[in-house]
């Protein structure tokens, strides 16, 4: 039998080690790619894999710490804090370089990564990380793995500017320089081939996950009126956005399918909770007098959040874009009914009248239509939501995940055994 945590050949077994590297890890939260390398660095320490995060550093953080297993190194600066984007990001890569040179020449001690008793990977989370993980992996002769989170092709529908077209050459790079492309839906895998050219055959498709035990806590009737009340009058229907403030993430076709929503039902409540500009926004709901009808909340804390998950009607995530949809896996994970548009990865996370209900991306009725659906009919929508946590729970599982990345590297460490370099 393999330990867990450890690649076998033959019969030797190996102990794994991965270098991590993701420009924002919590506290820092800027888009989904924080959680995600927390959770699967945490599901992966848990199974014996020693892994060192190297990310920015924030205030809030100490600069060096183990938390939950996991070896964080927090680095440097945030690109937002200079005024050229670009320049910050080289200057947050020259701070990761220079402490993970550090762990790499303590770990190998001038020998070969192949000689050694662990399998040492390098774990590049998107393209921010891809000068530092470049470096690292010619000049220590390590493989090298990348997650591709999203792309800039997908995010603006094509290539439209000259910040744009860097930015696609940096993901088109760390995709060449790794050993295996790490992708979370096949709708990725496909976005990957057309706009990165990597082949197929070098493509994992590993979804991302929820810890679905946080949101079922102890929230007793009484509790949940009081902070029900803070969004909504009891007789109101709550239905609920969260996300930032961006044209992908189609916050704007949801408030072009609240008034058909209401002419319904008059009383339905929309919550919109995210960071982002949003003047534009909230002109359109003074536009069409629905006031009193949009609340916007900007960022919440995760309590409040979890919270909030568990006491509206119907979640909604009516995307443009969306490699996966980790926010409809936390309404899943919650028990809420989903509603989600059908672009990208989404359709391959909520089942159409089996774990939610699908609509057209785009498209303010068909978007209409799906949550009065639900509003209309709560009994089948509690089915779904039933059946929404019971997928969750089985397949979208960080336990589960982190075995299919540990095959990842299984795979990348015989093949790289093999090889010259």
């Amino acid at each position: 039998m393999i330990p867990a945590g450890a690649v076998c050949f033959r019969s030797n077994c190996i102990r794994v080690r991965v270098l991590m590297l993701a420009w924002e890890y919590p506290p820092r939260i800027v888009g989904g790619i924080a959680r995600h390398v927390q959770e699967l660095s945490e599901a992966l320490a848990a199974q014996g894999v020693e892994v060192h995060v190297i990310t920015a550093t924030h205030p809030d953080a100490p600069d060096e710490v183990v938390e939950n297993g996991v070896y964080l190194h927090r680095v440097g600066v945030a690109p937002s804090a200079h005024g050229d984007f670009l320049q910050g990001v080289y200057g947050m890569n020259a701070a990761f370089e220079a402490r993970a040179d550090a762990l790499l020449q303590e770990w190998l001690h001038g020998k070969p990564a192949r000689a050694l008793r662990e399998a040492t990977f390098i774990h590049a989370h998107d393209w921010l990380v891809l000068p530092a993980a470049k470096v690292l992996k010619h000049r220590y002769k390590l493989p090298l793995v990348a997650t591709i989170h999203a792309t800039e092709y997908g995010r603006h529908g094509g290539i439209h500017s000259d910040l744009s077209r860097a930015i696609n050459h940096l993901e088109w790079e760390l995709s060449y320089e790794a050993w295996r492309v790490v992708v979370c839906s096949e709708f990725m895998r496909g976005e990957v081939q057309h706009a990165l050219n990597v082949p197929f055959d070098k493509i994992d498709v590993i979804p991302n996950g929820i810890r679905a035990e946080k949101f079922q806590f102890e929230f007793p009737e009484a509790a949940r009126a009081v902070f029900r009340a803070r969004f909504a009058e009891p007789s109101q229907p709550l239905i609920f956005f969260v996300g930032r403030l961006v044209r992908e993430k189609g916050v704007q076709v949801l408030l072009q399918a609240l008034p058909m929503v209401r002419a319904e039902i008059p009383d339905a409540k929309l919550v919109i909770v995210g960071g982002g500009y949003r003047a534009h926004l909230e002109e359109f709901v003074r536009f069409c007098h629905l006031e009193r009808a949009v609340q916007f909340t900007g960022f919440i804390p995760d309590a409040d959040l979890l919270r909030l998950y568990r006491v509206v009607d119907v979640a909604v995530y009516p995307s443009l874009y969306e490699p996966f949809g980790i926010v409809a896996l936390e309404a899943m994970a919650a028990g809420t009914p989903v509603v989600v548009s059908d672009a990208g990865g989404l359709k391959e996370v909520v089942r159409h009248e089996e774990t939610g209900i699908l609509t057209w991306a785009g498209n303010p009725e068909s978007l209409a239509w799906g949550i009065l659906r639900v509003l209309h009919d709560p009994a089948a929508a509690r089915r779904r939501a039933l059946n929404a946590l019971k997928t969750v729970q089985r397949v979208f599982c960080w336990q589960r995940i982190a075995r299919q990345t540990q095959q990842v590297y299984t795979r990348v460490w015989r093949e790289y055994r093999r090889v010259a370099w």
